[in-house]
């Protein structure tokens, strides 16, 4: 997959999330062999009126191969006033996301509520891709109760976007459900750009099936959880299985630019994570969620593997 001059290789990609894909998180899943990776979701109106807050969001590894800042807002104005901010130039490609499900996001007219307005969903598109140089990508769901993800692909394609993504889920299920991958194959077969697939690929298996729908590139978003080497299980590529060096690197990178009180409670869910499916894990899941220190959890986790 090409995008312009940036070659997306194997079009294996790591999807947003918002309060998960962190620097660390972003690296660990880099040196794993994802193809590119995306910032968490960046509110435009913050950017614009609160830059220290998105200072932190918008950090960024050596690691990363091709980096994708993904912003958010119902604003055209404020949006492309936004594509001006020092805190995307980093990024090579800007991702607007209209398929957010969060209820704060879509009482704002934000995410996914603009697959209920295709013309402001069309104007903020245009606006965008006329004021800037770089590729705009779209983010979206097949709509919010019922699939209108053709409509509003080709909206996407006739505004200018270089490429689409599509969650196949409607907002209104969230994460329930299955992806509906022949909604994604409808799309693909529908448009002249990219169409990359998202959603419940976790392993060779349900990635070879994603490809069957034609798509150009596929997106991991929980299946990394926890599990970022799914990067390199799903490429056939040999990696080091040790969870314990991919947890350190994880933490070492985000004690570089954050507080640790902050560090100790936001890695409890993603330690969590990565002791998912070790044996008799039990208590020392409930010993990590309420750990005082980062060192006490890697202490607990440790000694969980030790005894395996």
């Amino acid at each position: 997959m090409r995008i312009d001059n940036i070659d997306f290789g194997e079009g294996l990609i790591l999807a947003p999330m918002a309060g998960v894909t962190d620097i660390g998180f972003r690296d660990v899943c880099s040196s794993f062999g994802a193809d590119a990776t995306y910032s968490e979701m960046l509110s435009c109106r913050a950017m614009l009126h609160n830059p220290q807050k998105t200072a932190l969001m918008t950090i960024y590894s050596p690691s990363e191969k091709i980096k994708i800042g993904q912003i958010f807002g119902h604003e055209p104005e404020i949006m492309t006033e936004a594509l001006k901010s020092e805190y995307l130039k980093p990024y090579q490609i800007i991702d607007i996301n209209m398929g957010c499900p969060a209820p704060k996001i879509i009482k704002n007219g934000e995410g996914s509520a603009l697959m209920g307005n295709l013309p402001l969903a069309s104007k903020i598109i245009s606006s965008c891709v006329k004021n800037t140089d770089r590729p705009i990508s779209v983010k979206f769901r097949l709509g919010i109760n019922t699939d209108i993800s053709l409509d509003f692909g080709r909206m996407c394609e006739e505004a200018g976007a270089k490429f689409v993504t599509l969650h196949a889920r409607t907002a209104q299920q969230g994460y329930s459900g299955n992806a509906d991958y022949e909604a994604i194959a409808r799309l693909k077969s529908a448009l002249k750009i990219p169409v990359i697939g998202n959603g419940d690929v976790v392993d060779r298996e349900s990635y070879l099936k994603m490809k069957e729908t034609g798509v150009d590139g596929v997106m991991i978003g929980r299946g990394s959880l926890g599990r970022p080497y799914v990067f390199s299980l799903i490429k056939g590529i040999d990696y080091d299985k040790d969870v314990m060096k991919m947890i350190k690197r994880h933490i070492d990178i985000l004690r570089a630019h954050y507080e640790e009180d902050w560090l100790i409670k936001y890695m409890r869910k993603h330690l969590l994570w990565y002791m998912t499916g070790i044996k008799g894990s039990s208590e020392a899941r409930a010993q990590v969620a309420t750990s005082p220190s980062i060192q006490n959890s890697l202490k607990i986790i440790e000694n969980l593997i030790k005894n395996q």
